[in-house]
């Protein structure tokens, strides 16, 4: 069988903790930051855990886990 890819975007967008959880960031922080205000910015930061429906969703895109 070939290997299997891992979404690339995924890569990029996710985290998932050695306890099987899926971390995400924020929507709206990846550019054109200059129309959002600070306060917008600032409790923007971070990353937080998904709800457990769609991490099954991320994790069917990264066969292999992520590093």
């Amino acid at each position: 069988m070939p290997k299997l890819k891992t979404k690339s975007g995924v890569k990029k967008r996710f985290k998932i903790t050695a306890t099987g959880k899926v971390l995400a960031g924020p929507a709206g922080k990846r550019h054109r930051l200059i129309s959002h205000n600070s306060k917008y910015i600032r409790s923007n930061r971070g990353m937080s855990v998904l709800a457990d429906c769609e991490a099954t969703r991320v994790k069917l895109w990264t066969p292999y886990g992520l590093k």
